[in-house]
Order: C-alpha cells, then sequence, then structure tokens
C-alpha cells in the first residue's frame, strides 16, 4: 500500500537523516517490532532499557511511510468529540482518553528536550471554530463538558475571533494544550537512542509470512531469513490491518500543502492549531521557514496510487478554502501530498492483543490523532509485554 503520494514537505526538507542496513542473518530475540514509523520508534524507545532484546524491521526506510506524510497536529482533541464520545464509550474513558492524549503532548515536549540537537517541536494552542451557524450550540456544548473537566478552554465570540484571528466565525473554542513536531525527525531521534542502548534497526526487511510456534514467532523475511521472538509487536500502520481478521477500521485519504515563505505579519494569535466543526474539516498551522500546512478535503476512500491531477486539484481547493478563510494571506502552495487515514467507529485507537494472535500486540495510533495516540500506545504495551497491569488498557481494547 502507498502511503503518501508526491512530496511530503518533511520528507524533501530534511532527506535521508539515517540509513539502516538490511537482516544478513538469522535472529532470535525477545521483542520484534514490525514497522519503523512513529508508532515503532516510540514503542522501540519505551522498551530500550527493559532487559530485553529488541529490534525493530521495515520494508521500506525508517519513517518514510505515513509518518513522513503527517501533518503532526499534536491536540488533545480526537475526531470524535467529547460531547459525542461519551455516548459511545462512557462519560469516564471519554474523558480519560481526553487527559491521556494531553498529557502526551507534554510527554512529547519532555522527550525532546533530551535529544540533541533539538528540533522543531512546540506548544501551540488550537483553535476550533464553527463552521456554520447552526455548529455553535454543538461547539458550546463541547466547551461546557470539556470545562466541567478541567481542560483549559475558553469560548470566543466572532468579535473576539476577529480580534485574534483576523477571521469571522459565529463562535470557537479555544484551547491552551496543543503542540506541533517534526514528526520525522522525531522518529529518527527516538531511533538512534533505541539503537545506542544495544538494539537494532533494520531496514528494507519485509515480513512475507508469521508461523506462529509453540515457543516462539517466527518471522519470515523477504530476504529469506528468520527472526524468532517470544513477543511480537505490528506497529506498521495502516499494514497491520492485514493481521487482524475482522474489520476495526475505514481508510479515507486525505490532502495537504505546505506553502512559500511568508513575512511575519500575516501569522496570527499565537501561532495557534486551527481547525473547523465541518466533516470534513480543513486545518491549517504554521511550520517551520515561516510556511503555512493546510490540509483536508478528505475523501471517504483509499486508491494505492492517487493521480497526481487529484492531488493538484485538491491543493487548488485547501487553497481557495484557505483563502476564503483568510483573504488578507498570499498563500501560494510549495508542496503537496496526499495520504492514507485510518478512522474507527468511536475515533479512538486500537491498543493490545486479540486472541488470534498469540503474544502479538498492536499499536494502532489511527485517526487524526495518531502521534498522541502512539504516546498512549508505546506505555501501554511497554506494561503489557513486562507483565504489568496499566490502568488504561481496557478503554483502548479491541473488544470494547
Amino acid at each position: 500500500m502507498n502511503l503518501y503520494e508526491q512530496h511530503p514537505y518533511w520528507l524533501m526538507k530534511n532527506g535521508i537523516v539515517t540509513s539502516y542496513p538490511s537482516l544478513q542473518q538469522n535472529l532470535q530475540i525477545d521483542v520484534a517490532i514490525m514497522g519503523a514509523g512513529i508508532s515503532a520508534a516510540l514503542t522501540a524507545y519505551n522498551l530500550r532499557n527493559s532487559g530485553l532484546s529488541v529490534a525493530v524491521f521495515d520494508k521500506g526506510h525508517t519513517a518514510m511511510g505515513s509518518t513522513a506524510a503527517s501533518t503532526a497536529f499534536l491536540q488533545y482533541e480526537i475526531d470524535t468529540p467529547l460531547i459525542q464520545l461519551k455516548n459511545l464509550v462512557g462519560e469516564k474513558d471519554a474523558v480519560k482518553s481526553y487527559e491521556l492524549c494531553r498529557k502526551a503532548i507534554y510527554d512529547i515536549g519532555d522527550l525532546c528536550q533530551t535529544f540533541k540537537p533539538k528540533f522543531d517541536f512546540h506548544l501551540r494552542p488550537s483553535l476550533q471554530y464553527a463552521s456554520f451557524k447552526t455548529h455553535t450550540k454543538a461547539l458550546q456544548d463541547e466547551f461546557s463538558l470539556r470545562k466541567k473537566h478541567g481542560f483549559k478552554v475558553e469560548w470566543l465570540e466572532n468579535a473576539d475571533v476577529r480580534k485574534k484571528f483576523n477571521f469571522d466565525a459565529p463562535g470557537a473554542l479555544f484551547s491552551v494544550d496543543g503542540g506541533e513536531i517534526d514528526a520525522y525527525l522525531f522518529t529518527h531521534a527516538l531511533f538512534k537512542s533505541f539503537q545506542s542502548s544495544g538494539h537494532q534497526v533494520y531496514n528494507k526487511t519485509g515480513v512475507k509470512h508469521i508461523e506462529y510456534a509453540k515457543q516462539n514467532i517466527i518471522l519470515h523475511t523477504n530476504n529469506s531469513y528468520t527472526v524468532k521472538a517470544k513477543k511480537l509487536i505490528i506497529a506498521c500502520g495502516y499494514e497491520s490491518l492485514q493481521y487482524i481478521p475482522k474489520k476495526i477500521a475505514d481508510i479515507n485519504s486525505t490532502y495537504a500543502l505546505v506553502s512559500e515563505p511568508l513575512p511575519d505579519e500575516f501569522f496570527w494569535h499565537k501561532n495557534s492549531l486551527i481547525w473547523e466543526t465541518a466533516t470534513p474539516y480543513m486545518y491549517f498551522r504554521v511550520v517551520s521557514e515561516n510556511r503555512i500546512l493546510v490540509g483536508g478535503r478528505d475523501d471517504p476512500f483509499h486508491h494505492p496510487h492517487i493521480h497526481p491531477s487529484v492531488i493538484s486539484r485538491k491543493t487548488e481547493m485547501l487553497q481557495k478554502a484557505f483563502l476564503k478563510r483568510m483573504p488578507h494571506i498570499p498563500l501560494v502552495p510549495d508542496f503537496s501530498w496526499a495520504g492514507a487515514f485510518a478512522s474507527t467507529k468511536d475515533g479512538l485507537p486500537y491498543i493490545g492483543s486479540i486472541p488470534e494472535r498469540p503474544n502479538t500486540f498492536f499499536a494502532l495510533g489511527f485517526g487524526g490523532n495518531g502521534i498522541t495516540f502512539s504516546v498512549i500506545a508505546a506505555e501501554i504495551i511497554h506494561d503489557l509485554i513486562m507483565g504489568k497491569k496499566n490502568n488504561n488498557a481496557d478503554i483502548f481494547r479491541f473488544n470494547r
């Protein structure tokens, strides 16, 4: 499956950061991790000092799948509003999932402080505005529920939005807690630390068959070697779905552009992350080099090869939608791409194991919060591998 098409900004900006070899011998280890994107990197990093031998395997190159195409919004708000999520999973679990996503943003910030050289991570507030006047009541209800549970939020009327953000909206919910990151560089930094702890990362090493033996899980690779492991973690994004015997997610297409650099005068209040209530929603933020990223115009399907003409058309649509909201900003697209993302029935990820795959754990950070979900998955799977109880695991279990 192609996880993106065209030219993701972070891959073009950063190039190849680190190259890892392909597997050249049979291995016997404690834990094998399939995938080398941000979900796998966070999971591997959390296990680096566990006393277990751990190795990572990817059929391609590190961070060059969905991670390279990520728009890297770090928000605790998931695609399902809290006011709706409480009716799907119960208010307690709904609130807890939001709290865990909020904590994940600050956990990422703390991690970034330990890496050198430092790279693009910033705490940013976020603004969700009502796309239409008819959306205002639901957004106000969302504000009230979050306020009730201690989230730092503020309600803005149109005059407030106009003053701080220089556009009109019938109402908006302003959240203090949010952030942004270069997910591509972050993934490489995590793997560098993981490798320095004595573990290995293998690129160009796909798994063509998984054999469940009595004492081991045996991975048969595309370069004719075998890996025997006591535990297996599958963290290869949407391609993980082939190892799950029932449908748990829909794969959609999303589109993004990054503009040419702009003068400082064209930016807005605290360079907030901005998104709307419409479905599918448009979102935008400031990225490095004084550029603006705009994403959205999703399609409810994903084709393995999205034609460049489709990406061009979607880029034009995103540009027009942004300029309709922000006509004073001379946004000109410089990079554009399409990516795949998966949506679940409640907007929450699936983390943990299933009976059909013994000693196998899934880190599936599906949805618009893939990065924060991956932080949560890494912590839960660490505890499950180490035989510890994790009080949050049930929220994201497969049979919820």
